[in-house]
């Protein structure tokens, strides 16, 4: 039989007992720590800002050893047929990325398109990105509603992994965009250490975290962790105040040498005051472009957006003597949002700054609240075997997903539904009274379940060359009810299987060649004009490339061609569903098209000298050749770099840029017709330094948007402004 080769590493996942286990784990450190402190204090080394102590080069590197991502079989990156971007805890730590949005941002071939203060939404090769999962625990992603989800601090996780293009075989739902995993911090030290920093930058930002972890038995067998953090900052957006606050614990248990238990408690919450729903008016009433201060903000005095999320996990690790392993993950998550918002919509008057009321054009407020509900299990053995003289690889599962979610409205009572006077914009500064609000009802009820049931296998053909074959059964169903009519209730059903095949042939020690193919089954949240459920996107997703690898996968290539073809694709008929309250009604078209080159190279140059470099380019169409989300741009480029000075080693610099090519986006401007807003082409720098003051402390500076670029992050009806010059000054100390 063949082994499979596990890292610490892979003892993830999580089950708990209520909140109060992350408290406990944090009284359970303390007992250990005088008897651990001597241990600690032999193994006491650098610390280059994370929050982990550095024991060599290696643990500062950009690139990962192995993942799962991609197959759940356990390979380098160079062995998995597709484009995979993997963003380290160091990368993390040295860029200051502290929200999943942040890291999304900085990944090669994503782009991001930030609705308001609130929402972002996520992009890759012109689709929008909904499979977010939790060590491979996937999430059902419905984009008209906010529960926060890419606002997750990245205090509590390892590495982000990102696989770009249609990963059916991981997620069940094979969105062509990408799949983006989460992989958190585990209690992997024998002796108590930790880490605590602090962070002030602009708007008055404040951000303190602190990590302790140690042994809860003298074997060292059963060990412990937790993380805990806040932050309050101000915004470049004017009265727009957030605060948030998380603490995440873990108990990592070896049952027996070859049995791993894991449990573990993530809760965070956030509130936001003054929050734009929407932005400002991007064209005035006369189809002129806007332009104002990039601090306007069209929201409310009275405006709010809290969100809380709980999330209680568990998984069973069992390895056999003959190298399988069986693991067991599941999941239970609780996330709800409380958000009283107002946006402004129609075009102003360019002289007098008034809308037209006639037109009812002006605020328009609501008052929403929702909870997403989730259990989830997953289970899989995976390892290798012999067949025909050659020895091969197995992975074998299922899982089951429930996903309730509800959604209660209420709305300004007044005579004119709800409708209220700005008067000039140019004069608007938040000041508008609070209005009656109705009471509260139902807007929207459903319960999605996913049943799967997946199996892969690496087939060694020869030396040279390996073959990776799959397949995922998904059924997947819904029971909802029509909009603000929680009496007519509807359901939907769909299965599917999706296949996958890759082949990769090692060229030599260096360098390899791939080809994958894969089908999709992508069900969306999107309804028609009679509320039901658009049928799936369905399509296929073509990949080929070459991968290099070098100094023992420290640091690595990709370049990669793809076609992804799409039916089904929901798209806006720019008309309301009936009774819905101005929920948008969707259409399917056929025929959509994208394709497209990236590269990446990321990893380590030298012990010194950290990169990574990335570029996207691609062409989205649909049947009749009209860009599919154009404003999402087709061409960019991510760079970044960290250089620690080899005749000043306490001394790191670095930096980068990142760059796209001009965005532009068809609105209609009422009696001007059809206009179109764009955005040039733009770059943005950051630069970074750090010193290491002694063994334990370290001070870093982040210095980001260097040249102050101004640009748009959002184009349509509305505009939202990119975050302006900015810094932050953190110190961080290790024991």
């Amino acid at each position: 039989m063949t082994s499979i080769h596990h890292t610490r590493d892979e003892r993830r996942s999580p089950v708990t007992t209520p909140a109060m286990l992350a408290v406990c784990i944090a009284v359970a450190l303390f007992p250990n720590t005088l008897r651990a402190a001597n241990e600690a204090q032999e193994e006491n080394i650098v610390v280059e800002g994370t929050a982990d102590n550095i024991t060599d080069s290696q643990d500062q590197d950009y690139s990962v050893k192995t993942t799962t991502t991609g197959t759940k079989l356990l390979l380098v990156p160079r062995d998995i047929p597709q484009s995979v971007s993997v963003i380290s805890q160091q990368r993390m730590a040295d860029q200051e990325l502290n929200t999943i949005g942040q890291v999304l941002d900085n990944t090669t071939g994503v782009s991001a398109s930030r609705i308001d203060t609130s929402r972002t939404n996520f992009y890759s090769r012109g689709f929008f990105i909904s499979n977010f999962a939790y060590e491979d625990m996937p999430t059902f992603l419905d984009n008209r509603w906010n529960f926060g989800d890419t606002a997750g601090d990245t205090a509590i996780y390892d590495k982000i992994e990102v696989v770009r293009g249609a990963a059916g075989l991981m997620s069940g739902t094979g969105n062509p965009s990408a799949y983006v995993n989460m992989v958190r911090k585990h209690a992997d030290s024998k002796a108590f250490k930790g880490s605590a920093s602090a962070t002030y930058g602009s708007w008055d930002k404040q951000r303190y975290v602190l990590d302790l972890q140690a042994p809860l038995t003298e074997s060292g067998d059963v060990r412990g962790r937790v993380i805990t953090g806040y932050q309050d900052n101000d915004s470049w957006v004017e009265r727009n105040h957030n605060r948030k606050k998380f603490i995440y614990g873990v108990v990592d248990a070896d049952v027996t040498d070859s049995t791993t238990l894991s449990v573990g408690y993530d809760y965070q919450e956030s509130e936001e005051d003054s929050p734009t729903w929407g932005g400002f008016p991007s064209m005035f009433s006369d189809g002129s472009k806007t332009h104002f201060r990039r601090g306007f903000n069209t929201a409310a005095d009275w405006t709010y957006s809290n969100k809380d999320s709980t999330k209680i996990f568990a998984n069973l690790t069992q390895r056999f003597d003959n190298g399988w392993e069986a693991k067991i993950n599941t999941m239970h998550a609780e996330i709800n949002f409380d958000s009283k918002l107002m946006y402004v919509d129609g075009y102003p008057d360019k002289a007098t700054g008034l809308y037209d009321a006639s037109l009812f054009q002006g605020a328009w407020g609501g008052w929403n609240r929702g909870e997403r509900k989730q259990d989830a299990v997953d289970a899989f053995v995976r390892g290798g075997y012999d067949l025909l003289g050659r020895q091969h690889e197995l992975m074998l599962g299922g899982s089951y997903s429930r996903q309730r979610n509800n959604y209660d409205n209420s709305f300004p009572v007044n005579s004119n539904y709800g409708l209220m006077d700005v008067g000039s914009i140019y004069d608007y500064n938040g000041k508008l009274a609070d209005p009656t609000w109705s009471d509260f009802a139902l807007y929207q009820r459903d319960v999605i379940r996913q049943k799967s049931l997946y199996a892969a296998t690496r087939l060694s053909l020869a030396d040279p060359l390996h073959l990776i074959l799959g397949a995922r059964y998904t059924e997947w169903s819904a029971k909802y009810n029509l909009e603000r009519k929680p009496d007519e209730i509807r359901t939907s059903k769909f299965d599917d299987v999706t296949p996958y095949a890759g082949l990769i042939y090692d060229i030599d020690d260096t360098w390899s060649v791939y080809t994958s193919y894969t089908s999709i089954f992508q069900p969306s949240g999107q309804r028609d004009v009679n509320s039901n459920f658009i049928d799936p996107t369905t399509g296929k997703s073509y990949e080929a490339g070459v991968k290099g690898d070098w100094f023992n996968t420290r640091l690595t290539a990709s370049l990669s061609v793809f076609r992804i073809e799409q039916d089904n694709v929901a798209v806006s008929t720019g008309t309301t569903i009936p009774g819905s309250g101005g929920q948008t009604a969707y259409k399917s078209v056929d025929g959509t098209v994208s394709k497209g080159i990236e590269f990446e190279l990321n990893g380590a140059l030298t012990d010194n000298w950290q990169l990574t470099f990335g570029g996207s380019r691609y062409i989205a169409e649909d049947e009749d050749g009209n860009a599919v989300n154009p404003g999402q741009p087709r061409t960019s480029l991510k760079l970044f770099t960290r250089y620690q000075l080899p005749m000043l080693p306490e001394l790191t610099v670095g930096g980068g840029a990142r760059w796209q090519n001009k965005t532009w986006q068809d609105i209609d401007n009422g009696p001007n017709g059809v206009k179109q807003i764009t955005q040039d082409g733009y770059t943005v720098v950051d630069l970074f330094t750090r010193y290491q003051v002694t063994k334990n402390f370290a001070v870093q500076g982040n210095l980001n948007n260097v040249f102050d670029e101004e640009y748009y992050d959002y184009l349509g009806t509305y505009g939202v402004y990119g975050a302006p010059r900015n810094f932050s000054v953190s110190a961080s100390y290790s024991f």
